[in-house]
């Protein structure tokens, strides 16, 4: 049974999303404040975890959450489930990790089904090694049964929303994939903004390895090509 944490303040919404969840089969844990959700989590982590970003007196708790759930796994599924809707919350939540953004407004079916995805992404890492699920790149390499990325031999840590989307850019070289096309195959909904910020992020976490590293082109007006060496 998958286990998610809900982190969210307002005792009636959050006993509203533990119920649905519950009812879908999902072991469900319900926290009020980021101080005793790290408290648990620095125990046993969840499976998934859903954040809304102001706990309480603190108006960015949930962006501290994120960060502190970051360093003890960099794999962990998270979801910013917020009332904030402007373009720079956006934009910092997916910057810190996390792996989607979503406003309080979305259906119960919506939520229900981008958490589906999310776990059947997370499957893949259980998976034993294929040598057909491997695509190699020159210098990189991917694992799509394990959902790992290696460049130059070394790990690089993605989220499985900036696997999705590097899967789509590697998988043909010089061809130029817009934003909606990277939104559709990592399973994102989100705006071009959001798109960019998840780009921004993979080419950072590669020039972290390698400060050489620019196979990820910005096509401008059309979206992002990788180019092979």
């Amino acid at each position: 049974m998958k286990k998610i944490a809900i982190i969210e303040d307002e005792p009636a919404i959050r006993e509203n999303y533990m119920e649905m969840l519950s009812a879908q089969g999902y072991l469900v844990s319900g926290y009020s404040n980021r101080q005793s959700a790290e408290h648990a989590f620095n125990d046993v982590l969840p499976d998934l975890a859903i954040v809304d970003i102001g706990l309480g007196h603190e108006i960015d708790g949930g962006f501290l959450l994120c960060q502190t759930l970051r360093s003890l796994s960099k794999t962990l599924p998270i979801i910013f489930l917020t009332a904030r809707d402007s373009e720079i919350d956006t934009v910092c939540g997916l910057r810190m990790g996390a792996d989607d953004y979503l406003t309080k407004d979305i259906s119960m079916a919506h939520l229900a089904a981008r958490i589906g995805a999310l776990f059947r992404r997370m499957e893949a890492l259980e998976q034993p090694a294929d040598q057909n699920a491997l695509l190699n790149r020159g210098p990189l390499m991917l694992d799509t049964k394990r959902m790992q990325v290696f460049w130059q031999q070394q790990i690089v840590d993605l989220t499985v929303t900036e696997f999705w989307m590097l899967h789509s850019l590697a998988q043909r070289p010089g061809h130029v994939k817009s934003r909606n096309e990277l939104m559709s195959d990592a399973k994102i909904y989100v705006d071009d903004s959001t798109i960019t910020s998840h780009v921004k992020r993979i080419r950072k976490k590669f020039i972290a390895l390698d400060a050489q590293f620019d196979c990820i082109d910005t096509v401008y007006g059309m979206g992002y090509r990788w180019e092979q060496l």
